[in-house]
């Protein structure tokens, strides 16, 4: 059989191949009113169509913990009844496909209040007259780039509350109808924010040295790891690098490879169970050599050197590539992004091709 679709089990739960879905921003939830951060209908039929195209995992896109950790006005969130309620329409349409549902949990930190890609993606001023935007908190007073509101130093109180916000978000995912659970570190968002000394100037408990650093992931990732089930898997999604100092002869620069080894072992002591590896995010103008497979050797890397099981992202889009990445050792499952939103029957379409099998929608059983 293909590796792509070898079942893989992560603490009791199966599942049925090894092609995923990564998070991706919608941006089309409502952006006021009752239902603002509630799934709708455009959500239903995005991943519902994933999930009869044979995707093993679908991981739904980063999903606030609070308004204010919203990237934009238009994001789904999941601090309220009524969005865990919307929630179990899509968990049921991807179960009903035999596609497992996972979600991911996040707070957008200085990178929140933008507006949505298509509308030009620039920050919302909290006195915007469209009234979408808000004052916006990072782990220390220092823009995103240039141009962008200086946001508001959290207090040690406000981290708190923070936390306390991934766990009763998390808490909501499961009456959800969720399997995964996927808490956000990467791409510059508010965890990835306090890894990196980049983005982290305090000098408490929460900056400065590693340790401190990465006291606020490790707190978050407890306080999840105590509300979800043990027989459910955690995972952690990680900008690998910010590029800032891969090749730069002042480590403390950025978050690092080696940094991400580091707080690997970190996460694995403290219950997560599989590592989502990313790069970038934090810095506006670093240079990344985007390419096939930039990213896989980060995820290698981490799989190489600890226990910790990986999926790996970047430029994923032919079965072969995949597939290779898989055999090779480089990583556990892949996660494919924009190849999933140009062929939703990605991982059909790569059966045919690698002689593996998936789930069919009885309804297309004409078309085998």
């Amino acid at each position: 059989m293909s590796a792509l679709f070898e079942p893989y089990t992560l603490r009791s739960l199966t599942v049925p191949n090894r092609i995923w879905m990564a998070p991706m921003c919608q941006y089309s939830a409502e952006p006021s009113g009752p239902d603002t951060g509630a799934a709708n209908d455009w959500h239903l039929a995005h991943y519902a169509s994933r999930a009869a195209g044979g995707t093993g995992l679908v991981l739904v896109e980063a999903t606030a913990v609070s308004p204010e950790g919203r990237i934009s006005p238009a994001d789904l969130g999941l601090w309220n009844d009524r969005q865990t309620e919307a929630f179990r329409r899509i968990t049921g349409a991807l179960a009903a496909q035999g596609t497992v549902a996972g979600i991911q949990l996040a707070h957008a930190g200085r990178k929140a209040s933008h507006d949505r890609p298509w509308r030009g993606g620039g920050p919302i001023a909290e006195t915007d007259p469209s009234g979408e935007g808000w004052r916006t908190a990072a782990p220390s007073p220092l823009p995103y780039d240039e141009g962008h509101p200086v946001p508001a130093e959290l207090t040690t109180d406000e981290i708190q509350e923070v936390v306390t916000q991934f766990a009763d978000a998390a808490r909501r995912a499961l009456a959800a109808g969720f399997q995964v659970a996927e808490i956000h570190g990467a791409h510059g968002y508010l965890i990835g924010q306090f890894l990196s000394p980049h983005s982290n100037h305090r000098t408490d408990a929460y900056g400065g040295s590693f340790e401190n650093r990465t006291r606020l992931a490790l707190e978050v990732v407890d306080a999840v790891r105590a509300v979800w089930p043990e027989e459910l898997p955690l995972f952690f999604r990680i900008s690998a690098t910010d590029w800032l100092s891969e090749n730069a002869e002042d480590d403390r620069e950025g978050w690092t490879g080696d940094d991400t080894v580091r707080l690997a072992r970190e996460l694995r002591a403290h219950g997560v169970d599989l590592l989502d590896v990313s790069t970038g995010g934090l810095a506006p103008r670093a240079s990344i050599p985007v390419g096939p497979n930039y990213q896989v050797p980060f995820a290698a890397r981490v799989r190489a050197e600890t226990d910790l099981p990986v999926a790996a992202v970047g430029l994923i889009t032919d079965p072969v590539q995949a597939e290779k990445i898989l055999t090779e050792g480089e990583a556990d499952a892949v996660l494919l992004g924009r190849e999933l939103l140009r062929d939703p029957y990605f991982a059909r379409n790569a059966a045919r091709a690698l002689g593996g099998d998936v789930a069919i929608p009885e309804p297309y059983g004409y078309a085998v």
